[in-house]
């Protein structure tokens, strides 16, 4: 369990944020780089199906690259450590079951985390079709996000940045479970998908892509 712990703590700050934004940067801007943008367009689907789609590809990206961090860590602790009763951060212990279910939750924790950067690249891309301009610039918004939630000078924004909760997943490895930070990170996230995927949507719906 402390090494899937341990690989996702590693993980957040800079790797899964960067595969994010490679990702999400590249949904728009990198079918317009390509000149398949227009094909797409032209397809029934529309826009907003169009959007929704590779918004839900980029989530299903980041719920498969978790999946591995947390199945690498678990398998790399069994063969490291003795296989049995796992110890929670509280103390008590959980067995094979209940070690599977705070596994799970972890790894929804951290998806629930990157589904705000998620629509933050998707509306990024939809501004450029320079697609390694998006992934960049996505990168940034999240390295830029930590390190204001370090200052303690901007104390006053902390809990609104995307990035203030995401590790507030030690919640979730004690007994009894500690839903707050769950919570308070699914409101905050949700605000940014509703943000930013209404502002990718108003941009892309009134975008000229066809020129």
């Amino acid at each position: 369990m402390f090494v899937a712990f341990t690989a996702l703590t590693v993980s957040i700050p800079l790797f899964l944020p960067l595969t994010i934004g490679v990702v999400a940067g590249d949904t728009i801007a990198g079918e317009a780089s390509l000149g398949t943008l227009r094909a797409l367009l032209i397809a029934p689907a529309g826009r907003l199906r169009l959007l929704i789609v590779k918004y839900v590809g980029a989530l299903a990206f980041a719920a498969a690259a978790t999946g591995v961090i947390v199945l690498a860590g678990v398998g790399v602790g069994a063969l490291l450590f003795p296989v049995g009763r796992v110890t929670l951060l509280s103390g008590d212990t959980v067995d094979a079951g209940g070690f599977a279910a705070r596994a799970a939750l972890l790894a929804l924790y951290v998806v629930l985390s990157l589904s705000g950067l998620c629509a933050i690249g998707l509306f990024i891309s939809t501004l450029t079709t320079i697609p390694v301009g998006a992934m960049a610039a996505t990168v940034v918004v999240a390295g830029a996000s930590q390190i204001a939630d370090a200052l303690p000078q901007l104390d006053a924004i902390h809990a609104w940045l995307p990035t203030h909760y995401w590790f507030g997943f030690g919640d979730l490895l004690r007994d009894p479970l500690v839903w707050d930070s769950f919570g308070v990170n699914g409101w905050l996230q949700l605000g940014y998908v509703v943000v930013f995927g209404g502002l990718a949507i108003w941009r892309f719906l009134t975008k000229d892509a066809l020129s």
